[in-house]
């Protein structure tokens, strides 16, 4: 029995859950698509609103999940089994770790990608690049490698898997005290020099200066669905890191420091992005091309564009790291509590069957014509497998999580886990009827725009 546990670890510190926590939180939703998303969408008004929902949606959501993981010690299906073991509420559980591997398995190809491009501009393979067309056929050419495609892929599989394998204090909690330093003082640098480029101006008033005349249906959608996805919920990853938090610990507090840290990483990303666009002339709505095709075009017109650049990727690869490192937690702690695996033997498994299910997706970008185009020209394999599992599954999960702790469990339930050895629950009541009124309301509302409409986020 001591074996089993040592296999399922314990956070060695709060601080070192919080990092952890955020680290999963903050990833390329946060640097890549949260920059372009907020530039289709009007910029400071989308921000805005994107706050809103973090606090009224993604914190009390995120605070049932972890409130579910830590009364039951568990991986999401053994915490709804714990709970109710009678009952369906496991397959909720049981969504959560398909979801967690299935976005694992595409969130590979692309940070795969900024890994790649780090290397290319090192080795200085965007040196001459200029225009925005050249950027553009440079990666084309880039992506339909298929061994380049699934060399990086692989590569990035095994760097989260060697993390993982260092169990949770030991690897995932040691690695993300070591990288999420790392991320902000690139993201600080980085912000610092584009905000003093020369017409930085326009686009900082663009990022903070709400218009909004700019407001529409689908900007507070896609700030929904940011929500979700940035925060890591719906996925099972929060249950799962809740089960390792000691319980004397506040979890009310540690879950407001993960979303204040996702949430200013995410505004930092943008005063990266949005002064240097607008100091180049360059479209702020430059779609999910923005960071590989419209950026690179960039970085030979400003003075020390090339370190500019390449720290930009470096940046990219090691956010998506502190990400990949909890997707891949979430089956290896089902497989480890329901199956009695050893967390090697879990994690070496998880990393195959991912790595497996993430060659289409890594051929989907022109590397196989069948797989680039499966549902329409420009809708691929990885396009598939994110609208599949980023965006229904995410919010199916999200919505269930919802309901059920503020029906099935019941907020009473809930609170009495939040108040363990003498915390004090101050927004219990706003909490309640946030969890049970507001999110499952809002959280249905996104399922119905992206199943009506089929824009996803």
């Amino acid at each position: 029995m001591a074996a089993i546990e040592n296999s399922r670890g314990n956070w060695g510190s709060k601080f070192g859950f919080i990092l952890a926590a955020a680290g999963s939180a903050i990833g390329l939703g946060n640097i890549w698509r949260f920059p372009y998303v907020a530039g289709e969408n009007g910029g400071a008004a989308f921000v805005f609103i994107y706050i809103l929902f973090v606090v009224l949606i993604g914190l009390p959501v995120m605070i049932a999940e972890l409130s579910i993981g830590r009364k039951t010690e568990k991986n999401p299906v053994g915490a709804f089994k714990t709970l109710f073991p009678p009952s369906l509420w496991k397959l909720v559980g049981g969504l959560g770790v398909l979801t967690g591997i299935g976005i694992l398995s595409f969130y590979g190809v692309i940070a795969g990608y900024t890994f790649g491009y780090f290397i290319k501009i090192i080795t200085g393979g965007l040196s001459n690049v200029v225009t925005a067309s050249q950027s553009e056929e440079i990666f084309k050419s880039f992506t339909a490698d298929p061994f380049m495609s699934i060399g990086l892929l692989f590569f990035f599989v095994w760097l989260t898997v060697m993390v993982v394998m260092g169990g949770v204090s030991s690897g995932i909690e040691r690695w993300s005290k070591i990288l999420m330093p790392v991320l902000f003082v690139l993201l600080i640098l980085l912000a610092v020099r584009s905000v003093t480029l020369e017409g930085s101006g326009a686009g900082l008033s663009f990022y903070l200066k709400p218009d909004f005349s700019k407001i529409s249906f689908t900007t507070f959608a896609r700030a929904l669905g940011q929500a979700l996805f940035s925060l890591s919920l719906g996925m099972g990853t929060m249950i799962t890191y809740g089960s390792y938090i000691a319980k004397k610990d506040n979890l009310v507090t540690s879950a407001a420091f993960v979303a204040f840290f996702d949430t200013l990483i995410a505004i930092l990303a943008g005063l990266v992005m949005f002064p240097a666009l607008f100091a180049m002339g360059m479209d702020p709505a430059g779609g999910a091309g923005l960071v590989f095709v419209v950026l690179p075009s960039i970085f030979a017109k400003i003075p020390g564009g090339m370190i500019f650049g390449a720290g930009i990727f470096l940046l990219l690869s090691v956010a998506a790291l502190t990400s990949t490192i909890s997707l891949l937690e979430v089956p290896v702690a089902y497989f480890v509590d329901e199956h009695k695996w050893s967390r090697r033997k879990a994690v070496i498994s998880m990393g195959i069957i991912t790595f497996i299910i993430g060659i289409p997706s890594a051929l989907s970008f022109g590397a196989n014509s069948f797989l680039s185009t499966i549902i329409a020209e420009n809708f691929g394999f990885l396009d598939m497998m994110n609208a599949v599992f980023g965006n229904y599954s995410l919010s199916i999960g999200a919505f269930f999580i919802a309901i059920f702790a503020g029906y099935k469990w019941g907020v009473k339930a809930v609170a009495d886990e939040l108040e363990k050895e003498g915390n004090v629950f101050f927004y219990k009541k706003a909490w309640a009827f946030l969890i049970r009124f507001i999110c499952p309301l809002a959280i249905f509302f996104i399922l119905s725009y992206i199943a009506w409409t089929g824009n996803y986020f």
